[in-house]
C-alpha cells in the first residue's frame, strides 16, 4: 500500500513540476493579473496532433504524431511541421495547413484564416491523423493483446494459471458470471462474453493510462465514448428478437383491443422507439462526463496555488488532489464496470426469451 502511495505522490510531484514549468515564463508578466487556469485545463483534456509531455516553447518536450490528410490526394507528414504548440504553418507539396482549435485548415503561406462568427471558413481537408487520443487507444489495444497472449501462453503450459493469467482470469470470470450471465441469461450469454470482456478491459486500461503524467484523456473524449455507444446500439438492435421489437411497436400486447390502443400508441410507441437512442446516449455521456470531471477537478485544485499566488496553499491543494486522484483510480474500474454492465443489460433485454403463462 505504501508503494502505491509513493507512486501517487510521485505523479502529483511530476504533474505540479511540469505545471509550474509551463507557466514560469509568464509568471512575472502576470504578477498583477488574476491567473486563468481554463486554457491549461482545456489544453489537457482536449485532443491534439502531437503528444505534448511537458515544457513550453523551445523547452517543450513531446512526441510528434503522423498527420494523414485527404486534400485532392493523400498527404502524410509529421505533426512536427506544426511545431510543439501547433502555431506554425505546415507546407506539404505546395499546400499550406494550419491548426486551429485542434482542426486542420487549408491556408496560404502566411497561415491566414478567414473568420466568420469566430469560426474559420477555410477549406477543411478530411483528417485521418493519428492524434494523441488515437495513439493512446492503439497503446491500450497493444497492452490488452500482450496480456491476452501472455495468459494464453500460460494456459498452454498448465491449466493452473500463472503469471499474468492469475490477474486476468478473475476479471474474465467476473465479467462472464456476474455481468454477462446475470444480465443476458444462461441461454445466450456465452456469445457476448468476448465482446464484454474486451469492452471492460479496454475502458479500464484507457482510464488507468489517462491518470499517468502527460497521458491523453481518451475516455473523456466525446467522440471515443460515442463510438463505444454506437457499438452497443448496433449489437443490441441487431441481436433483438421478435419479442423485443414487438415490445417496441405493440407494448400493451393483447391486453386490450387494438382500436382502444391507437390513441395510447400515438405517444407510447415513439417513446419506446426513442429509448433505442437514449440508452446508448446515456452510456456515452456517463463515461465522458465522469472521466472528464475527474481530470478537471484535479487540475483545478492544483491551480489554486497559482490563483492564490502563494505556496502556503500547497499542502491543502496537494492533499485534496491526492484524495481525488485515489478516487479516480477507483472510478477507472467503476466506470468500466458500469458501461459493461449496462451494455449487457441492454443486450439481455433484446435477446430475452418470451414469457409464457403457466
Amino acid at each position: 500500500m505504501s508503494f502505491k502511495k509513493l507512486l501517487i505522490a510521485l505523479y502529483l510531484f511530476v504533474f505540479c513540476f511540469s505545471f509550474a514549468e509551463t507557466h514560469e515564463g509568464t509568471a512575472e508578466a502576470a504578477k498583477d493579473e488574476k491567473y486563468n487556469p481554463v486554457p491549461f485545463i482545456m489544453h489537457h483534456i482536449q485532443d491534439a496532433h502531437n503528444w505534448h509531455l511537458w515544457g513550453e516553447g523551445h523547452n517543450s518536450v513531446g512526441i510528434s504524431l503522423p498527420v494523414i490528410l485527404w486534400d485532392n490526394g493523400l498527404k502524410v507528414f509529421s505533426s512536427e511541421k506544426f511545431g510543439h504548440e501547433e502555431e506554425k504553418v505546415a507546407e506539404v507539396d505546395g499546400n499550406f495547413y494550419k491548426v486551429h482549435h485542434n482542426k486542420i485548415y487549408s491556408t496560404d503561406a502566411n497561415g491566414t484564416l478567414d473568420m466568420h462568427d469566430g469560426h474559420p471558413t477555410n477549406n477543411e481537408p478530411l483528417d485521418f491523423s493519428i492524434t494523441k487520443v488515437v495513439a493512446q487507444m492503439i497503446l491500450a489495444a497493444i497492452i490488452i493483446l500482450l496480456i491476452g497472449f501472455a495468459a494464453a501462453s500460460s494456459y498452454k503450459k498448465s491449466q493452473v494459471p500463472s503469471g499474468i493469467a492469475k490477474f486476468i482470469e478473475p476479471i474474465v470470470v467476473f465479467v462472464r458470471d456476474d455481468i454477462a450471465l446475470q444480465n443476458i441469461g444462461s441461454v445466450r450469454y456465452r456469445k457476448y462474453v468476448p465482446y464484454l470482456v474486451t469492452l471492460f478491459l479496454f475502458i479500464w486500461v484507457l482510464n488507468i493510462l489517462g491518470l499517468l503524467p502527460g497521458a491523453a484523456n481518451t475516455t473523456g473524449n466525446i467522440a471515443f465514448t460515442m463510438v463505444l455507444a454506437v457499438f452497443t446500439l448496433l449489437i443490441v438492435n441487431l441481436s433483438g428478437r421478435k419479442t423485443y421489437w414487438m415490445h417496441m411497436f405493440d407494448p400493451l400486447g393483447s391486453n386490450m383491443p387494438f382500436a382502444g390502443k391507437i390513441l395510447v400508441y400515438i405517444i407510447l410507441v415513439p417513446v419506446e422507439l426513442l429509448g433505442i437512442i437514449t440508452k446508448p446516449f446515456a452510456l456515452m455521456i456517463r463515461l465522458f462526463a465522469n472521466m472528464t470531471a475527474g481530470h478537471i477537478i484535479i487540475m483545478s485544485l492544483i491551480s489554486l496555488i497559482f490563483i492564490m499566488k502563494t505556496y502556503m496553499i500547497t499542502p491543502v491543494s496537494l492533499g485534496l488532489s491526492l484524495f481525488i486522484y485515489v478516487l479516480e483510480v477507483l472510478v477507472a474500474a467503476l466506470q468500466a464496470y458500469i458501461f459493461t454492465m449496462l451494455t449487457a443489460l441492454f443486450i439481455g433485454s433484446a435477446v430475452e426469451e418470451p414469457h409464457h403463462d403457466h
